[in-house]
Order: structure tokens, then C-alpha cells, then sequence
């Protein structure tokens, strides 16, 4: 099939001679390209100044990032690579604010060591949109989104707003993103450092090695099926929802998967409960149909069912086992949190919301705003990290910046230190250095800086 007839295809891979001229335009002194310095939503978007040679506006060395290897392109990408991107971001309540400074900052610094443009909106949703316009997601926010190339999103809710009806919560705004934004993909990551074993609940020899991601179809099934709701029957309470899928919602998600697969082992696990539910014998047909009209066998992918229950044993029994979970609505938001339990530490947990291409996504970590630990500056600001790498992957087809990124999370974690919530999570007798969330941000641009640092002396 050609290119114009598979909207999912990815984009072709930056070569190692291809990114020479950017490393070696960048070690001339010419500064990269930065927008001026306009402060939008309270942030400043961008730095009119040059910055001094060699060194990045965080104070490490901008000598260059690209691999010398091939890097996994993105498939959900609304730009292509070149030119100044735009991002959403909204840091919301509790911690969030805390933890998205930090994403940002290493953002900024990798994006200038890299020569890719890219400009921060700072926007207001949850509980601090309540509180500044009296909703959750305030009409110029979700217009600024949607105009954006990627949303970046912290954390939403707290104490302070639990009176309010469930519609006018801070969550609500966070839904009425995603439906404003069409996002009907969840991606959920579930993947645990060696260096947090013991913070899992499984045996170290089980759960070592486990790399998942579950692709959850976010916008259709049981939550959003009608009829819905309450009724009498000859004087008895009852309750009633409909789970319902269209083949056209299943072929969406299921390319998705596909794609995700590509880019990783290649095997996908389709979920769903065929034995009893109509709906899933439509879905196990459809995604079988999918996979064979798109010549995915040919590609090298994997195409195995599962029912619900029996993997949701096999998740603790033998994670190791799956790399895409395909599920729909109501499987995925469980399985997806159990698989995000036997990991160990919701902190380290990024999330992705999609749409088609050309839609922009929303990455967010998987913790909550954790209000009772607000201002402190001891917030785990990993996973929100880790969300900004997925965008980079994902959301801006800048697979080198994600693995930079990644790198950098994974040396940190070797070297020792660890946010409060991960102090337990390391063998006995391990040496660890607790920090807060600005400590640690200020290591992961160190170790970004180191890299560079190495990279910078390797044979051209």
C-alpha cells in the first residue's frame, strides 16, 4: 500500500551523516535557533539572547546530542522534523507546578543541544483554572491546545475542590482535553529500572526485565456506551450500562498497537473477553482483520488473544512475557493500573493520551497532584520526565531527544539517588543519596551535560 494509504507509516530515520552538520554547525559558535524572548501564560517562551558558545542556557555543554546509531522514529508526530514546535504546557495543581519546571528544563536543554526548536505556553486547567475563570478547562486553554504540536500535563485536583460537583471537579478537565482533543489511544508504559526492584511487589526474578506497553482504547466501550442508567423493575432498584464498540473504533486503536509494535519487539497481545461478550468477539475479528489487510506478519509483528482474567494472572505470574498489551476502555484502565503497581513506583510513571496524526497528544505522568506534599520540594519529578521523553518519541518524532532524555534518568538512578518514594525501592545495602525535586532535576541536566561532554570527543 502506498504512503498516502497508511496515515500510521513512520517517518524515516535520521542517519548518523545526516545529523553531522547540525553537531558540526553547533561547535562553530553558531547559536541555535530560539525564539524571542516572549513570556506567555507567565513563562518565558523563548531567549533573544545567544547563548555563550558551547554551553546551553542551563549552564551545560550544547555540543551535541545525535546517536551514532539508528534511532525508533514516532508515529503520532503533528510536526515534521525542522522548524519551531509549540507546547502546551499545564502544570495544574498540588505538585504539579514543581515537577513541570523540571521536564521543561531539561527539555530546553536538550532541544538547544540538539538544534530543535521549541516554544512553552503555559496554561491554566483543574484547580487553578477553577480558581483564575471558575472552570476546569477554560476555552482559551483548549484552544491554545489544539493549536499546539504536543500538550504537556502535570497534575490536576486536590482537597480544596472536592465539594464541587463531579462535572465542575478539576478531573472534568482533564476529560473534556482529551474529548476536545479527540485523544482515543491511552499508551501506558510500564517498565521498572533495575535499579527499583525491590520496590516491586513480585520476586526480583520475576519481575526483572519487564518492559510493557498497554495501548488502551480511551473513548468508547462501557464508560461511554448507551443506554446508560438507573431504572425500577417490578419494584427493584436496578442499574444498567451498555458496552458497545464499532468495528471502525477497533481498526483505530488496533493500528495504533501495530505501530508501537514496530518500533519495539513486535509482539502485541489483543485482550478482551470473546468467550462470553459479543462486543469482544467484533473486537478479536476486527483487530485479526486489521492485522492481516495491513501485512503486518510481513513486517516482522506477533498477533496473539488473550482473555481479560487469564492476563491479568499472567501479569503477575509471568510479566516478562507481554511488549503491547491491545485492550478496549474499561480492561485497559484496569490492567493498566495493575501493571503500573507491580512496577513499583507510581512516580516513575509516564502516560500518553493520542489521537490520529496531526493531532497533538497529551503526556502526562500517572501520579496524582499529591497536594499534601505540595511546596515542599520533595516530589518525585521522574515520571513527569519521563512524560516529556514519550512526547519527544511520540508526540514530535524526536526519538533521539526520548533516548537522551531516558539515558539520563537511568544514570541518575545508577548513580544513587533517589526521590523520597523511591528510597525503599533499592536492594539492602545499596547506597543512596536522598534528594528533592529540584536536586534532581539539577542532576539530570548534569548527566546530560557529562554525555555531551563524551559524545563530544568521539570520532566524527
Amino acid at each position: 500500500r502506498g504512503e498516502a494509504d497508511r496515515p500510521w507509516k513512520r517517518s524515516r530515520r535520521t542517519t548518523a551523516s545526516e545529523a553531522a552538520p547540525k553537531r558540526q554547525k553547533k561547535r562553530s559558535g553558531t547559536p541555535t535557533s530560539r525564539m524571542a524572548s516572549p513570556v506567555v501564560g507567565g513563562r518565558v517562551a523563548g531567549r533573544a539572547q545567544a547563548t555563550p558558545r558551547g554551553m546551553s542556557s542551563h549552564g551545560t555543554f550544547a555540543f551535541g546530542l545525535r546517536r551514532y546509531h539508528h534511532a525508533r522514529a514516532g508515529v503520532l508526530a503533528r510536526a515534521s522534523q525542522g522548524g519551531t514546535r509549540t507546547i502546551a504546557t499545564l502544570p495544574g495543581d498540588g505538585i504539579g507546578p514543581e515537577i513541570m519546571d523540571v521536564a521543561v528544563k531539561v527539555l530546553e536543554t536538550v532541544a538547544e543541544a540538539e538544534g530543535v526548536g521549541l516554544r512553552f505556553e503555559e496554561h491554566a486547567i483543574g484547580g487553578d483554572a477553577i480558581d483564575k475563570t471558575g472552570c476546569p478547562l477554560p476555552d482559551e486553554t483548549l484552544a491554545a491546545c489544539k493549536e499546539s504540536d504536543a500538550v504537556l500535563l502535570a497534575a490536576i485536583g486536590g482537597y480544596k475542590w472536592d465539594n464541587l460537583s463531579s462535572k465542575d471537579r478539576p478531573e472534568g478537565g482533564l476529560l473534556q482535553l482529551r474529548a476536545g482533543l479527540d485523544c482515543f489511544a491511552n499508551l501506558r508504559p510500564a517498565t521498572l529500572q533495575d535499579e527499583l526492584l525491590e520496590g516491586s511487589p513480585l520476586k526480583p526474578d520475576i519481575i526483572k526485565g519487564v518492559d510493557i506497553m498497554i495501548v488502551r482504547e480511551l473513548v468508547g466501550g462501557i464508560y461511554f456506551g448507551q443506554p446508560r442508567g438507573f431504572m425500577d423493575e417490578e419494584g427493584d432498584r436496578a442499574g444498567y450500562n451498555t458496552m458497545v464498540y464499532k468495528k471502525s473504533e477497533v481498526e483505530r486503536i488496533a493500528r495504533v498497537a501495530f505501530e508501537i509494535a514496530k518500533q519495539r519487539k513486535g509482539r502485541i497481545v489483543s485482550v478482551d473477553k470473546a468467550n462470553v461478550l459479543e462486543v469482544s468477539q467484533l473486537w478479536r475479528q476486527t483487530v485479526a482483520d486489521a492485522f492481516e489487510e495491513d501485512g503486518c506478519s510481513s513486517d516482522g509483528l506477533e498477533l496473539a488473544n488473550m482473555y481479560v482474567d487469564n492476563c491479568a494472572m499472567q501479569l503477575c505470574s509471568n510479566p516478562s512475557q507481554f511488549d503491547v498489551i491491545l485492550t478496549g476502555n474499561i480492561f485497559g484502565d484496569i490492567l493498566s493500573d495493575q501493571a503500573s503497581v507491580i512496577t513499583g513506583s507510581l512516580g516513575m510513571l509516564p502516560s500518553a493520551s493520542v489521537s490520529s496524526p496531526g493531532k497533538p497528544g497529551i503526556y502526562e505522568p500517572v501520579h496524582g497532584s499529591a497536594p499534601d506534599i505540595a511546596g515542599q520540594d520533595i516530589a518525585n519529578p521522574l515520571g513527569m520526565v519521563l512524560s516529556a521523553a514519550m512526547m519527544c518519541r511520540y508526540g514530535l518524532n524526536e526519538p533521539e531527544m526520548a533516548d537522551i532524555i531516558e539515558d539520563a534518568v537511568k544514570d541518575v538512578l545508577a548513580k544513587g539517588y533517589r526521590t523520597g518514594d523511591l528510597m525503599g525501592s533499592s536492594p539492602p545495602g545499596a547506597e543512596l543519596i536522598q534528594v528533592g525535586c529540584t536536586q534532581m532535576g539539577e542532576l539530570l541536566l548534569q548527566s546530560i551535560a557529562e554525555e555531551e561532554i563524551k559524545l563530544s570527543f568521539m570520532p566524527k
